[in-house]
């Protein structure tokens, strides 16, 4: 734990890519390599699952430290986050070992096993032999919370390094629903039929948002336009007869989408697409509450199926007949997709995404102001002659979005944030107005700076009207401009909206509350944009 203990100060204490790259280098080099496939996993989102409540741990941290429990429970929000708390107030180790990462998240997965007082006996246990690091980082994973600002990217640009081996294909290894308790280093990095599992995707090619004019990008010729889908990007992969759909997050999700396992019927073996998942009706893209309802269901009834049926919309091949074709142009790419899809049945699940042709980017402006009316966020840019590579790069793919749709809306409750921000009020309710009453109808927690969210903290204690726990209800008397992507009819909702991706667009300091927006104004954008 002692090498880990140091990698984690490494990379908490810096903010160069460059220290942080020859960190992990350094440590993929020389540490055991159990303790290296569980560094990858947890660096990659594959954390332990939490071996004992939050609860119990903070029951047993103050009767460790000889504090009372009021006492450790207000020094906790105070701190802001819960293993640094523990670490913070637990006494000093009488004793120190040096177990490796593994040893510790074997043992911990083990407490699943055993009853709540020998999961208290093995923690005090472990408080009392870790130095403070170790025990911050041991606290961390016993919570399931173990997050490192460490990317992909990041991770296999060190893993190349360490091991001289090529990037792109280290990011490939990493994908798929491996597990760090059933692999092995040799396995996971160097075997040579580490590609051979046929569920496995390729790394995602993410797109940059654009802000400037699509004029800076060169001659529009260069260009390919598609529009930008609101759904769920994922990858189709057919192989050895069998089909497996991933996620852009790496969740697999075959079983979510059944529609697509009549691909195998329509495209040939050794195919991987590249798209995004859409609710599909009346020949069209349907909005993301339609395929909302899909979200998060391991298995579907038929019922929905029939209501929100889902097609991959195809707009990129990664792979072809077994190829990995990655490397060509998207030029040839999308030529030799369009014949792979040229004559398949209109009831296949798998549909072109069409590009949009256009002659100029004046032309091209005029389009995207359109996206809505084909439910759509905007425009992609996507280089002709560029490959496709592994996570963002900046330069050839390009999102176009459209402006968000905009409220003005008074605030109305608000509530402490977490971590750094746990002594700031920083998520917030708002409200329109009905006749003169104020209906709330979203939340959000994003978008002001540091600056602005400590003045309205300061503002928030001191026009505080009443508690309900952690949420305190204020004098509506701010304005504040909420921006969000979509609209739909909700009714679990008072307002009967719910709003996607709100948060804060701005402060309006200089608009009273009598001048916000009116459940009115509300119902007239679900008319328009729902």
């Amino acid at each position: 734990m002692n090498r880990f203990a140091t990698l984690f100060n490494a990379l908490d204490q810096s903010t160069k890519t460059t220290t942080k790259v020859a960190a992990l280098a350094e440590y993929f080099i020389h540490a055991p390599e159990p303790d290296r496939v569980w560094t990858i996993a947890m660096f990659s989102g594959r954390r332990p699952k939490r071996a004992v409540t939050t609860t119990k741990l903070r029951e047993w941290a103050a009767e460790r430290a000889d504090i009372p429990l009021w006492l450790f429970e207000e020094s906790y929000p105070i701190v802001g986050d819960l293993a640094e708390t523990i670490t913070l107030v637990l006494p000093p180790p009488t004793r120190e070992t040096d177990h490796s990462l593994s040893h510790w998240i074997n043992a911990l997965r083990a407490l699943a096993d055993v009853d709540d007082a020998a999961r208290k006996a093995f923690v005090l246990d472990a408080w009392d032999q870790l130095p403070d690091t170790q025990r911050f980082l041991f606290n961390k994973l016993i919570t399931g919370g173990f997050r490192v600002g460490i990317s992909q990217k990041l991770m296999t640009r060190a893993l190349a390094r360490a091991t001289d081996r090529d990037e792109a294909e280290l990011a490939h290894r990493l994908m798929g629903n491996w597990q760090p308790d059933s692999i092995t280093w040799h396995q996971l990095i160097e075997a040579d039929d580490a590609q051979a599992d046929a569920a496995r995707p390729f790394p995602f090619y993410l797109a940059y948002g654009l802000d400037d004019a699509p004029e800076t990008l060169g001659p529009p010729e260069d260009w390919q336009a598609e529009w930008k889908w609101d759904g769920i990007r994922g990858q189709l992969i057919l192989r050895g007869g069998q089909h497996f759909v991933w996620s852009r997050g790496e969740e697999l999700m075959t079983d979510r989408f059944p529609e697509l396992a009549r691909a195998v019927d329509f495209l040939p073996d050794g195919t991987v697409l590249d798209g995004e998942l859409l609710a599909w009706g009346d020949g069209t893209p349907q909005s993301f509450n339609a395929l909302q309802k899909r979200i998060g269901r391991k298995t579907v009834p038929k019922k929905l199926l029939s209501e929100a049926p889902v097609i991959l919309y195809a707009y990129d091949l990664l792979e072809d007949r077994g190829e990995d074709i990655r490397h060509l142009p998207l030029s040839e790419r999308r030529a030799r997709l369009e014949r792979l899809t040229a004559d398949l049945p209109a009831d296949a699940p798998v549909i072109q995404s069409p590009k949009i042709p256009f002659d100029d980017w004046a032309q091209l402006h005029a389009l995207r102001d359109t996206a809505r009316d084909v439910q759509s966020e905007g425009l992609m840019l996507k280089r002709a002659a560029s490959p496709y590579l592994a996570g963002r790069k900046k330069g050839d793919w390009w999102k176009w979005k459209l402006d968000p749709l905009t409220i003005d809306a008074v605030m109305i409750y608000a509530q402490s944030g977490a971590g750094r921000r746990a002594n700031l009020f920083t998520d917030f309710t708002f409200a329109v107005w009905n006749g003169n009453d104020l209906v709330p109808f979203t939340k959000a927690y994003s978008g002001l700076t540091d600056v602005e969210f400590r003045k309205i903290t300061a503002w928030v204690k001191k026009n505080t009207q009443q508690r309900f726990g952690p949420v305190r209800q204020v004098t509506p008397q701010h304005v504040f401009e909420i921006a969000f992507e979509g609209i739909q009819a909700s009714p679990r909702h008072k307002s009967g909206v719910a709003l996607r991706f709100p948060r804060m667009l701005r402060w309006r300091e200089d608009k009273p509350v009598q001048e916000a927006n009116t459940l009115d104004d509300l119902n007239e954008m679900l008319r328009v944009y729902g």
